[in-house]
């Protein structure tokens, strides 16, 4: 007893944040937060089975398997003053009344954009944009998926100019990282803005 007692405390504890995973069915959410996650993420996956057939659309990832059907979760330490707690949404519509659920007190949005399906990622825009939640779109590289310039798949998305666009790998830690690090710097720069017109 005494030796925890005597343990020391931090002075300060670190800020944790909640971030949304997002977009449209088998775009790699899943991938990204595991890819990213110090601790063993949590999936609620399940194996696609014939009951999908004519609900689920697989056309350009046909070799996918399994789709979550609740959340997954992870989390990533960026710094001893920064933790980041990830929610990675369910793709398919029938799961969507989840992400009401899931959104409550998350700063930002990742949506992932997969170019081979482009327009699977509309529902998740629209979602953030509706809820006024900050986000930016990683367009996930896909082996053999035509590469787009960024500025077309702004374009294509119906973007704001302001909305971040960038390429990532969704398998790779690092790649994971640098888009979460560009979401929280465009929130709290949309927060900024805030504050100032206030």
């Amino acid at each position: 007893m005494d030796s925890v007692l005597s343990d020391p405390v931090p002075a300060v504890l670190p800020t944790t944040i909640k971030i949304i995973v997002a977009g449209g069915f088998g775009a790699g959410k899943t991938t990204m937060v595991g890819a990213v996650s110090e601790t063993g993420p949590l999936r609620t996956e399940e194996v696609l089975t014939e009951e999908g057939i004519g609900i689920d659309n697989l056309s350009g990832i046909e070799e996918k398997a399994t789709t979550t059907v609740a959340m997954d979760f992870g989390r990533i330490t960026l710094s001893p003053e920064l933790i980041l707690y990830l929610f990675g949404t369910p793709g398919q519509s029938r799961f969507w009344f989840v992400w009401d659920e899931l959104a409550i007190g998350a700063i930002g949005a990742v949506v992932l954009a997969d170019t081979r399906r482009l327009a699977d990622c509309f529902p998740s825009v629209d979602y953030f944009e509706r809820r006024g939640t900050p986000f930016v779109v990683a367009v996930n590289c896909f082996e053999g998926a035509k590469q787009y310039e960024l500025e077309d798949v702004q374009l294509a998305l119906n973007l704001d100019d302001g909305v971040p666009v960038l390429l990532c790998d969704a398998r790779e830690r690092e790649s994971s990282k640098n888009v979460l690090i560009t979401l929280l710097q465009h929130a709290n720069e949309i927060g900024r803005r805030k504050r100032v017109d206030a």
